[in-house]
């Protein structure tokens, strides 16, 4: 954070004028605080993905194989072949500019290169001059005839700018609402990232946590007794806040529920208060229903990094969840706030890993309700569920608990463009709390804002673009702060929790972040539970100020 500008100086260097030469002849430049350190070689190396080394994106050489247009060729055309909708996507933009000015990156620093269509163009053009009848004609007539298509070959200077860019899209997918053909350029970003590590460029944000994930079930590479001892930890934290012993299960087979959610909750702040509302909404649904959901050590994080790096790599690690819900025997799988996670789950598990006949249809063993949404996929999200048995009476709940906390909710872009989860957070921050505050419509919901730090940008050593991504969304908090005194930014999504601190301390340093059930486990009346004068965070209720800590 000492390296960057303060917020006033970061404001006055943004510039959206049109730049005075043509993007194509705009050469690449690889900046400090935008760049992300390149991939260890044994993070690719234990995976199996090709040319690890040691290198790094400001080195001249990049010490790529002596084949690699050959072998980008070679897989741009197996892709096109076998996705039908990338070859759409690159045939039927007209580069209207509907997307140029939705994206949050564009917004934070003016490079032209960052609108969508234009990042889309990076790829889109060598896709005209390698794979279309008019690129092959065209270029009978030198470059200037391919040029005026839109074509370019495919060189080192445009290699380089794929990477470049390619790892400043954090595939939010929020320039797809506005586009009028319907072009996903989270897909397009997805497909150009999946052609660099054909060749062993990658970043080491994402394949570190992607082996990680693959050697020990999450990305932070935690071994099962140090997963099992953080959680004997926040057992103990729940017991001074309530004074009650919460007793969670682990790799319990026969039980009704199988609980997946991201090992960011359970080791990064603010995530582990998130955690710590899951364990008490589990321990109060097992005295009062007896219903038993159980952690597992092995299927111990929901995210899914592969989705940064090929599909391939996605169905490698997600398969843990429905292997890991088969070996325990549970009914069906419950899944925590996550973003990426729920996309991966909503729209590719069951087709790459299913189908789950072996699990039942999700029924709430509560209420009773079916949620048919999740017929196939055999797992819920855990929004639904509470929102499900907030609607049914069955919490006891005191919102007072939060009346300290004026809150707003952030659409985390993966549930709410992703899998339509609008209504649902909403409905249960309503319940738990009585100040709450909607940002601007056209920042919230479908139209929702990113993070800034998604799709494994959440590194140190990018923190300029981290924070030109984050300002459109902080902007809208601060618009609600202003207006209505909202101190705390609520949210679903692990990175999320784990990027809002450090953006909200440079824009915004009045306001917090929580998740969701961090709200809920505040209200929450467990059974048995002491006075409580403090919320999870040990910071006083509403009226207890004054109250001995005894």
């Amino acid at each position: 954070m000492s390296e960057l500008p303060s917020p006033d100086e970061f404001l006055s260097k943004i510039d959206h004028k049109p730049s005075p030469t043509g993007w194509m002849d705009t050469p690449v430049e690889i900046r400090r605080g935008i760049a992300c350190h390149a991939a260890k070689p044994d993070r690719l190396e234990y995976v199996g993905f090709p040319n690890p080394r040691d290198w790094s994106c400001f080195d001249e050489d990049w010490q790529l194989p002596e084949n690699w247009q050959e072998i980008l060729h070679k897989g741009f055309k197996e892709r096109l072949d076998r996705f039908r909708s990338v070859k759409i996507f690159m045939d039927i933009c007209v580069r209207c500019g509907a997307c140029a000015d939705k994206c949050h990156f564009f917004i934070g620093s003016g490079d032209p290169k960052n609108m969508p269509v234009v990042r889309a163009e990076l790829l889109r053009s060598v896709y005209r001059n390698d794979f279309t009848t008019a690129g092959n004609i065209l270029g009978l007539f030198g470059k200037k005839a391919k040029k005026a298509y839109g074509a370019r070959e495919l060189t080192l200077e445009v290699l380089k700018e794929w990477w470049y860019y390619f790892f400043q899209c954090t595939e939010c997918r929020r320039c797809s609402v506005f586009c009028p053909y319907g072009i996903d350029t989270a897909e397009i970003t997805i497909f150009g990232r999946e052609l660099l590590n054909l060749i062993g460029l990658n970043i080491d944000w994402i394949a570190a946590p992607v082996a990680f994930c693959y050697r020990t079930g999450n990305h932070l590479g935690i071994q099962p007794h140090a997963y099992k001892d953080m959680i004997d930890f926040f057992t103990d934290e729940i017991e001074e806040v309530c004074g009650v012993r919460v007793k969670p299960h682990f790799m319990k087979k026969k039980a009704d529920i199988l609980f997946i959610t991201p090992s960011g909750d359970v080791f990064a702040d603010p995530g582990t208060f998130t955690c710590m509302g899951y364990m008490m909404l589990f321990h109060f649904l097992q005295e009062k229903y007896g219903l038993e959901i159980t952690w597992s050590t092995y299927a111990s994080e929901g995210g899914n990094f592969g989705f940064f790096t090929s599909h391939e790599m996605m169905k490698r690690l997600n398969a843990k969840m429905y292997a890991e819900a088969k070996r325990l025997g549970v009914k069906w799988i419950l899944g925590g706030e996550c973003g990426h996670m729920w996309r991966v789950v909503h729209q590719y598990m069951d087709t790459m890993n299913g189908p789950a006949d072996f699990l039942e249809e999700p029924v709430s063993p509560i209420t009773g309700t079916k949620f048919e949404n999740a017929r196939s996929t055999k797992m819920v999200h855990i929004c639904e569920f509470v929102a499900d048995l907030i609607k049914h009476g069955k919490l006891d709940l005191d919102p007072s608990r939060n009346d300290h906390l004026k809150v707003t909710f952030h659409d985390s872009c993966n549930p709410a463009r992703g899998m339509g989860l609008l209504e649902e957070p909403r409905y249960v921050i309503k319940n738990v709390c009585n100040h709450f505050y909607e940002m601007p419509a056209n920042t919230i919901r479908e139209q929702t804002f990113c993070c800034g730090s998604g799709a494994g940008l959440n590194a140190g050593e990018n923190m300029e673009l981290r924070m030109q991504g984050a300002l459109p969304r902080l902007n809208a908090v601060k618009y609600v702060h202003e207006k209505h005194g909202v101190n705390m930014l609520s949210c679903i999504c692990a990175i999320d929790r784990a990027a809002f601190p450090t953006a909200l301390e440079y824009w915004l340093p009045e306001v917090d972040n929580c998740g969701v059930h961090e709200l809920v486990a505040n209200a929450l009346i467990l059974p048995g539970e002491k006075k409580r004068t403090v919320d999870l965070r040990n910071e006083p209720l509403p009226g207890m100020e004054d109250e001995d800590d005894e």
